[in-house]
């Protein structure tokens, strides 16, 4: 089901509201996308075909009839944001990469090797984790990253290098998208793309952080005999394992579990308050309660999954949306030590590009929600990039090395609207099957883009790397069509299932929701967000 922004309540628009949305393309929209779902738990007849599976984890506590206050489900909502997302954010820990004696085509062949054995792992990351759930598969990835991240500090050469970074992409493959289906069983699809943005904060909030501790830990060179890189590969290591211990008997399975010895028997919520989280969700998306959260999928599910064309646009735009950043990214510090500046000056000298990025992704995740609006607003990332190139291309190779701090800069701070595209996979899955495979699909995309991405600066073409910028110019504008043609393509199939949908009286639809065999997003009551 689409998402909806009605009060928990399903309370019925007055008509006089329903004309004024009319005259509101944003509210319009809006009001299509919720209109079934309202029906669905408003009319008596139609919400038995909603209703979960009788295994759903929250089946005890779904009531199509129940009502709360909407300051009741605000406080809630405020209360798993402080106990779940937030703790989410901090398992969201970044490991530090840094170029120990190696060239550049030997570190683009280290971050290729991450980036293959993270692509490897994904999908069988997500399916032992719909196995065993989220959470108990997250913590026990954490403990064995961080066990990787410390023996870092053992590095001799370009070929420990290399196996280290196999090893973590093997493990830390399927991490993202397990924590966005962990957060769905929390949060309503209007609400999950603004705590993802959070999410890829504290990503980049670590960084400034780790560019502090890098100045600090660089200076512990010669204790025990250790250089000072060592040390901060094995104390990074040995807090991200005590945050993964910890989480292991933190996060709960969902809001209907969240009784044990360490989060108290009593748990953290009481019945009401169990009923409001359930139902809220529900009716916002129904297709939550088709599975258990201890469900494995079949063989059945996982290639009816894989071969669902609706999600393909949306692949592709994971393919290549952030290619024209992703060089400037992976080399910011190596293009400030290029240009003159000193290992600790380059690591402070990044942290304006942290703070801008994380402004920038929080405003732009909140910009699509409240102008409900995504694949066109996306096109920003894009139209940023363009005149950064074109300077980067005409600039003389004697340019002021602040000249190209500020380029490094803004090039970092491209609008990161990755949040956005992951609520939307989720939210256009229209299953929880469907967001399993999905989720992981889209960002094994992703990653193939950063595999991409790391080549297109070689050696031969450095410092300035002018070949690579045409190459990421011409992408750029490639991004800009893609984006506006998953638009259309979304917004052609809701207008056909509108037209349908509309046309059948309520016993047509009442018989088409008891024997279709539609399911997910392609049923006639689904609409796709855009």
């Amino acid at each position: 089901m689409a998402g909806k922004d009605s009060p928990s309540k399903n309370p019925k628009l007055p008509e006089t509201e329903v004309k004024a949305c009319a005259t509101s393309p944003v509210a319009k929209a809006r009001l299509v996308a919720s209109e079934v779902c309202r029906a669905a738990f408003d009319d008596g007849s139609l919400a038995s075909f909603y209703k979960p599976i009788d295994t759903y984890e929250g089946r005890h506590r779904y009531d199509p009839n129940f009502e709360w206050e909407p300051a009741e489900e605000k406080r809630l909502v405020r209360k798993i944001d402080y106990r779940i997302c937030t703790w989410v954010c901090l398992m969201r820990c970044r490991t530090i990469c840094l170029m120990i004696c190696l060239t550049t085509n030997d570190y683009n062949t280290g971050q290729t090797i991450f980036y293959l054995t993270f692509l490897f792992a994904e999908l069988p990351s997500q399916l032992i984790s719909k196995k065993i759930g989220p959470d108990n598969w997250i913590p026990i990835q954490m403990v064995s990253w961080s066990l990787v991240a410390s023996m870092q500090a053992f590095l001799s050469g370009r070929s420990s290098f290399w196996a280290c970074r196999a090893l973590l992409g093997l493990i830390e493959g399927g991490f993202i998208p397990d924590n966005i289906l962990y957060l769905s069983y929390w949060y309503t699809s209007p609400e999950l793309p603004i705590r993802l943005s959070f999410f890829w904060v504290s990503y980049q909030t670590t960084s400034i952080i780790s560019a502090f501790m890098a100045f600090g830990i660089l200076h512990m060179r010669g204790i025990n005999g250790l250089e000072g890189w060592r040390w901060l590969f094995a104390l990074e290591g040995m807090l991200t394992g005590i945050i993964g211990i910890v989480s292991y008997f933190y996060i709960p399975p969902s809001p209907t579990q969240t009784a044990s010895r360490f989060r108290g028997k009593d748990g953290w919520f009481n019945e009401r308050e169990e009923k409001i989280l359930v139902n809220r969700v529900l009716r916002d998306d129904p297709s939550k309660g088709d599975m258990h959260n201890r469900q494995a999928l079949t063989l059945k599910m996982f290639w009816e999954c894989l071969c669902d064309w609706h999600m393909w646009p949306i692949y592709l735009i994971g393919l290549s949306w952030m290619l024209p950043s992703i060089p400037m990214n992976q080399y910011i510090t190596l293009t400030l030590k290029s240009a003159g500046f000193g290992t600790f000056e380059t690591n402070l000298l990044t942290i304006p590009a942290y703070v801008i990025f994380i402004m920038g992704l929080l405003f732009w995740t909140w910009l699509s929600e409240k102008l409900d609006e995504r694949f066109l607003l996306a096109t920003v990332s894009q139209v940023w990039v363009l005149p950064l190139l074109i300077t980067l291309l005409c600039l003389s190779t004697n340019r002021s090395p602040w000249v190209s701090w500020i380029l490094a800069v803004l090039l970092y701070s491209q609008p990161y609207v990755h949040a956005i595209l992951v609520a939307i996979t989720s939210r256009n899955a229209g299953s929880v099957r469907t967001r399993t495979v999905a989720s992981a699909i889209y960002n094994m995309c992703v990653q193939a883009s950063n595999i991409i991405g790391s080549n297109i600066y070689r050696t031969p073409d450095k410092p300035y790397y002018f070949t690579g910028n045409k190459i990421l110019l011409g992408l750029a504008i490639y991004n800009m069509a893609l984006f506006v043609g998953t638009k259309a393509f979304y917004l052609s199939i809701n207008r056909t299932r509108d037209r349908q949908w509309n046309g059948m009286s309520t016993e047509e639809k009442e018989m088409y929701l008891l024997t279709t065999e539609d399911k997910g997003n392609k049923r006639l009551d689904f609409r796709f967000a855009h």
